[in-house]
């Protein structure tokens, strides 16, 4: 997030047009290149409280497309919005076909902290603090240096 290099070639990108794709806190670097600002996006559920320090329109979703500008959750959504950016390029068919030559067919159904038991979220929480803190100090100091009120 510190690297000037990628932040411009994230920002030149976009502004030429070109599709930007991230995946879990990965829009929390477009964030920091300011591309996020007044676009809908949505990052790991952990890191989701952040995105507003970037000026981004939080979305509670596996996959946000707004315009040129894709954010999946994390690492499986990014599986599902791999398959949503081939399905709007090439249809519905050939998504399907890519799905099933992955043969991704999700088996739990707690990837999401409502679906998840309370104590094993909990476990994940208290697991994840340093990291949470280390990460919301990044949020606010570039939310300072873009100008933006969260």
């Amino acid at each position: 997030m510190n690297d000037e290099e990628v932040l411009g070639f994230i920002r030149n990108h976009f502004a030429a047009g070109g599709l930007v794709f991230s995946v879990c806190t990965g829009a929390l670097l477009c964030g920091a290149s300011g591309i996020l600002h007044g676009y809908q996006a949505t990052t790991h559920w952990s890191a989701w409280n952040l995105l507003p320090y970037n000026g981004a329109v939080p979305v509670r979703s596996r996959v946000v497309v707004d315009g040129k500008l894709v954010t999946a959750a994390d690492v499986t959504a990014g599986l599902d919005a791999v398959l949503l950016v081939a399905s709007l390029l090439h249809g519905d068919a050939i998504a399907q076909e890519i799905q099933l030559s992955i043969q991704y067919a999700p088996v739990f159904h707690s990837g999401e902290p409502e679906t998840t038991p309370a104590e094993v979220l909990q476990t994940f929480n208290e697991s994840d603090s340093a990291v949470a803190a280390s990460r919301e100090a990044e949020a606010r100091r570039f939310a300072a240096i873009l100008g933006v009120a969260a």
